[in-house]
């Protein structure tokens, strides 16, 4: 869920009622990201590794550096790369369409966040 009571941009609500969202997955035996897009609860995130967005990507998919800040579990970490399952598919996925709007948002105050928001 985005900020406040709104859908996080990209995420869609399943036939079972829960919230998804997208992400690029990795291919176990290449290492390489694809552009297959595989939409997951939070609870199945849990499984799996996730990089973020804006980790560097070569042309032909293979991550450039060697360890990647990735999160699991709820935790952000620093993996090698091969243990990436997924890659998030816009750093602005974690926010609202009308949050993303905002200009600088992670300099800005939080009060002054949600007020733009709510607006």
């Amino acid at each position: 869920i985005g900020l406040i009571n709104s859908l996080s941009t990209y995420a869609k609500v399943n036939k079972f009622g829960f919230i998804e969202t997208p992400y690029r997955r990795v291919d176990p035996e290449t290492g390489k990201v694809t552009d297959q897009i595989d939409y997951l609860t939070a609870d199945e995130e849990d499984n799996y590794v996730v990089a973020q967005a804006n980790v560097p990507i070569a042309e032909d998919g293979t991550f450039l550096e060697e360890n990647v800040v990735a999160r699991f579990r709820g935790e952000n970490i620093v993996v090698k790369r091969d243990r990436v399952d997924y890659v998030d598919v816009s750093p602005k996925q974690v926010v609202s369409v009308a949050t993303a709007c905002i200009p600088f948002l992670e300099n800005d105050d939080s009060n002054r966040a949600l007020m733009g928001t709510n607006m």
